[in-house]
């Protein structure tokens, strides 16, 4: 029988409690989840490339079934590479679902197999996203509750004022 393969792109500059959940939610629905963490050289990233995903790995170390790995093509070209046949991706809101259907579709229309699954994060994290977490900590506002303790501790080593 052929186990159902996902894989959850981002860039999860910095994963936040939002991004834990989805993940959560992906590794009971599927056999295998591969975290495809982008390189993305069209933003500058807070934290480099290694870092997030060495956060990524600590916060799923309780989740056999969970992957990190780093990317730097096209998402269709990587989930083709590691035999994926669905892309998770979380929406928060109304604002994120017209960006991520046509990012869908355009990936479809690369793979015509290729599918996308759309997960919702509890309530407690919907208004939560990495842009939020970075404009905060750029003020030195409290982020404790929006990201993992491991988050906050590599902020912290890297000289980000966190509370």
């Amino acid at each position: 029988m052929k186990k159902l393969k996902a894989i959850y792109p981002g860039t999860f500059d910095p994963l936040t409690n939002g991004h834990l959940d989805i993940l959560t939610k992906s590794s009971k629905l599927f056999d295998e989840v591969i975290v495809a963490v982008a390189k993305n050289a069209s933003k500058t990233p807070l934290l480099d490339l290694l870092d997030r995903c060495e956060i990524i790995k600590e916060c799923i170390q309780n989740y056999p079934n969970i992957e990190v790995l780093p990317f730097d093509e096209l998402l269709v070209d990587f989930a083709y590479k590691h035999n994926a046949d669905v892309i998770i991706r979380g929406l928060r809101a109304i604002s994120d679902f017209e960006y991520e259907f046509q990012m869908g579709y355009a990936n479809q229309s690369l793979n015509p197999s290729f599918e996308t699954l759309f997960l919702m994060p509890n309530l407690q994290h919907t208004f939560v996203s990495s842009s939020i977490v970075r404009n905060i900590l750029s003020y030195g506002g409290k982020i404790s509750h929006l990201v993992p303790e491991v988050v906050m501790n590599i902020l912290k080593q890297k000289g980000y004022a966190c509370m």
